[in-house]
């Protein structure tokens, strides 16, 4: 094992780790999309896997996959290897929503540009006409 599996962070600490608020990682925590370890005094107990599964759920969200699929991909999740080929599916198409995306992206930034173009065409025309 290395060090880092050792290292174990109260929900302030995680909070500030990940950059959630502690009510949004109640949230995910009430919705199970985490399950932190408790401690002898039954407090929550965060570790690196933690922090790197809630680093996961961040880029997913970010990446614009609904809370809903978050979650039955976290249930698959805890429910181990056997779920492998499903999850990998889930990405998969969630991959294919993210090419149509940054493709329609792309031709927004083509609109805007060719704008763009006009404009200073137009203005440079301006400009030289008023000399």
């Amino acid at each position: 094992m290395s060090r880092g599996d050792f290292m174990k962070y109260s929900i302030g600490d995680f909070s500030k780790l990940t950059n959630l608020s502690i009510h949004t990682l109640r949230y995910y925590e009430k919705e199970n999309l985490i399950s932190p370890e408790r401690n002898s005094a039954n407090r929550r107990c965060y570790t690196e896997n933690d922090v790197k599964w809630v680093e996961f759920i961040k880029r997913l969200k970010d990446t614009g996959m609904p809370i809903k699929e978050i979650k039955h991909y976290s249930e698959l999740r805890s429910k181990g290897d056997s779920t492998l080929a499903e999850r990998m599916e889930m990405l998969i198409q969630h991959r294919q929503f993210l090419n149509e995306q940054i493709s329609k992206l792309q031709e927004h930034q083509l609109k805007l540009n060719d704008k763009i173009d006009f404009y200073r065409e137009k203005i440079k025309t301006s400009n030289t006409e008023i000399r």
